[in-house]
């Protein structure tokens, strides 16, 4: 099966980006960002599809983003916090390299603050947070092949533990 060397997933203010750049420095190879190709295509901001389509069309703009990214890219590839809950997202996932970045709420909230570019944390950040990751996680783990927290370690940290994971 052809397609990214390193498929990252978890929750929003994982590091997800952060990680998935040094990842692919390490690796000599491109990094990718779903949401980045969605604000590219769609000429707007995610908060501004949410606010004007809603989280439906978001999530069906987002599913084609991935499935698109799978098919077209070979390097280090990171998708959005939401892409797991579509059912073909998932089974595109299947037996590649994800790997799921785990924190706990109190440091996501930390590293995401109250940016308005999240439209689904409004209101209470990490209430909100802690119920996104809790319903999530299922998804995260079934789609994974490695577990890592981020938690507690620099972004390199997380870079040599994704390495080390996915080692044969």
């Amino acid at each position: 099966m052809s397609g990214p060397l390193v498929v990252l997933v978890g929750p929003m203010g994982v590091g997800k980006s952060t990680v998935g750049q040094l990842l692919a420095e390490r690796l000599g190879v491109a990094y990718r960002d779903t949401d980045d190709d969605i604000v590219a295509e769609q000429g707007r901001t995610i908060a501004e599809i949410f606010a004007n389509e809603g989280e439906a069309a978001f999530r069906a703009i987002e599913a084609r983003a991935v499935a698109r990214a799978l098919a077209e890219h070979d390097g280090v590839l990171a998708l959005g916090g939401g892409a797991v809950l579509g059912p073909r997202t998932r089974a595109l996932l299947a037996g590649r390299p994800v790997v799921f970045l785990d924190v706990d709420a109190g440091e996501a909230v930390r590293r995401i603050g109250r940016d308005p570019g999240r439209p689904l944390l409004a209101g209470d950040p990490q209430r909100r947070w802690r119920a996104l990751a809790l319903a999530r996680r299922p998804l995260y783990t079934e789609v994974a092949r490695a577990v890592v927290d981020t938690s507690r370690c620099t972004p390199d940290g997380v870079a040599e533990a994704v390495l080390a994971a996915l080692a044969p």
